[in-house]
């Protein structure tokens, strides 16, 4: 599993360290463990984990420096891809969010365990939190993985981000039909597309994207609105 950490990782052009490579398979360990007590992850072997959970979050690392810049995860789950970019870049500021305390209390125990600081956890719905004022519009960059449609997470998302500072969403390979349905959403949440790249995940035949949305205005005060509206009538 080192051999293939390392070699995913040169792959993206990214270098990889011992340190770093003992904090990926400690965490691939306690994911494993803790998965037996509480629903994270339904990929469950190793090389599966590497490639698919920590390799893929890490390819943001090739466009973006986290290092002395503040991120929320927003949805963050079993802490991808936050987790795996703070590794990579253990300077980054990072903030976890998720709507599940059993979650939360997880990503805990896996900085402490890990040796990770400068990380902050918060329990959590999504739209709770963009409307809170210690949160709202305060971070260099937002990031998601695999949370829910592009108009839906926008809403979710663009409210966390500072003006100037960028939201990022790894997709799946059907991101350009997303796209067409949340331009409006972009546009009206203060973001406008910067970029989109597509990614091959190395040593397999996933290929997914990340979308680069820049923040250029406020969000409205009215967004984000409830779960129930935002997921039911998306801005369109």
């Amino acid at each position: 599993m080192q051999d293939l950490l390392k070699k995913a990782s040169l792959e993206l052009g990214l270098e990889i360290n011992e340190i770093q490579i003992k904090q990926f398979l400690d965490y691939k360990n306690l994911l494993i463990d803790w998965n037996n007590k509480i629903n994270l992850t339904a990929i469950t072997e190793d090389r599966e984990i590497i490639l698919k959970h920590f390799i893929d979050s890490i390819t943001v690392c090739k466009y973006i420096n986290f290092n002395d810049k503040s991120f929320i995860d927003v949805g963050t789950g079993a802490g991808f891809p936050a987790l795996p970019i703070k590794i990579m870049q253990k300077d980054a500021k990072v903030t976890l969010l998720d709507s599940l305390n059993k979650r939360i209390n997880f990503l805990k125990i896996v900085c402490d365990e890990i040796n990770l600081s400068n990380v902050e956890f918060i329990h959590s719905r999504a739209e709770d939190g963009g409307q809170n004022k210690q949160l709202r519009e305060k971070f260099d960059f937002c990031v998601s993985r695999a949370v829910a449609n592009l108009s839906v997470l926008a809403e979710f998302d663009l409210p966390f981000v500072k003006v100037g500072g960028s939201f990022i969403a790894l997709k799946g390979p059907l991101l350009d039909k997303e796209v067409i349905e949340a331009e409006k959403a972009i546009k009206t949440l203060g973001g406008e597309i910067e970029k989109i790249e597509t990614i091959n995940i190395p040593f397999t035949d996933i290929n997914h994207k990340i979308i680069f949305i820049k923040k250029l205005r406020q969000t409205p005060k009215q967004y984000p609105r409830k779960a129930g509206k935002i997921t039911k009538n998306p801005i369109a």
